[in-house]
């Protein structure tokens, strides 16, 4: 029995098989690969132990190897850098977001509370911080329809209500339709329907900007007196006139001049500031006095 039982028993090497058939046969393949390419992979270790030498034993071969590689290290490492700044790209764009934002309430609170006037009038600090700006990313925009749109990603939980001013790092947007809890759609300044009190900069006149709904990059400034002196590269701003957007905006630059005969008033094409196309990070901008101005307001029409 003892005999019987001795002869069935698999050797070793047999039963590691047996449980690991895959691993083993690999490791099988691998040593027959290394004795059959014996030959060539001797010669690659000769070849690189004969390149040792002669670099570590000449002068001009061990500079030569020295800068070689080291210009190759070197555009290596320049390609992995921009490939590691463009994944960070949305992260940098994020962070310049909210420093923009940052720095566009300081420099609004600060021309709010000491306009440029020549008079010695000074708003208080609940007058000259009544702005305040939620960054949003843009997630969808139309630049091509005669009423353009676009989609942000905050809502009412963000504190976004409808009538809600927007404006970009470069300029005015347009304003908050619609809402639900995290998203809006904002009526672009590049609607038919849209209206801005503006400022013409140099001039010192105040007339109204209005998309005429034909060129994506151009508005027109109306109610602008012939009388004022009026030149190409003017900036056009947000003037003091409305409760929407804070005054000082930059809504563009005068590209154009016409005068009509027996007409009052200049014809001025502006090119926008904002490049819709382009755009990926606007500011909702909430004036916190708004309804307090809108409720004086409505006691003048219930009078009438």
């Amino acid at each position: 029995m003892l005999a019987l039982g001795a002869s069935t028993r698999r050797p070793k090497r047999q039963q590691f098989y047996d449980l690991y058939p895959p691993t083993f046969r690999r490791v099988e393949q691998l040593f027959a690969f290394i004795a059959q390419s014996r030959n060539f992979i001797l010669f690659v270790l000769l070849e690189v132990l004969c390149f040792y030498f002669v670099v570590n034993t000449n002068n001009y071969w061990s500079a030569s190897f020295f800068n070689t590689s080291n210009r190759y290290a070197a555009q290596m490492l320049a390609w992995s850098n921009s490939a590691r700044e463009y994944t960070n790209l949305r992260q940098v764009n994020a962070d310049l977001a909210a420093e923009n934002k940052r720095l566009t309430t300081q420099l609004t609170q600060r021309q709010q509370g000491s306009p440029a006037a020549p008079t010695a009038y000074k708003a208080d600090s609940l007058f000259a911080n009544r702005f305040q700006f939620t960054v949003a990313k843009v997630i969808n925009n139309t630049t091509t329809l005669a009423n353009n749109t676009l989609t942000i990603d905050k809502g009412t939980a963000d504190g976004i209500r409808p009538g809600m001013g927007v404006i970009s790092p470069t300029g005015i947007v347009g304003r908050v339709r619609f809402c639900n809890e995290h998203y809006s759609v904002v009526t672009s300044i590049l609607h038919s329907e849209f209206r801005v009190s503006a400022r013409l900069v140099k001039a010192e006149e105040i007339g109204t900007a209005r998309w005429p709904g034909i060129d994506p990059t151009r508005m027109t400034l109306v109610d602008i007196s012939r009388n004022k002196p009026v030149s190409k590269g003017d900036s056009v701003m947000t003037s003091e006139y409305n409760s929407v957007f804070p005054p000082g905006i930059l809504i563009g630059r005068i590209s154009e001049v016409r005068t009509q005969p027996a007409q009052p008033f200049h014809d001025l094409s502006v090119a926008l500031s904002t490049n819709f196309s382009s755009l990926l990070y606007v500011y909702v901008v909430d004036n916190k006095q708004a309804e307090q101005q809108s409720q004086v307001e409505k006691q003048i029409d219930s009078e009438k």
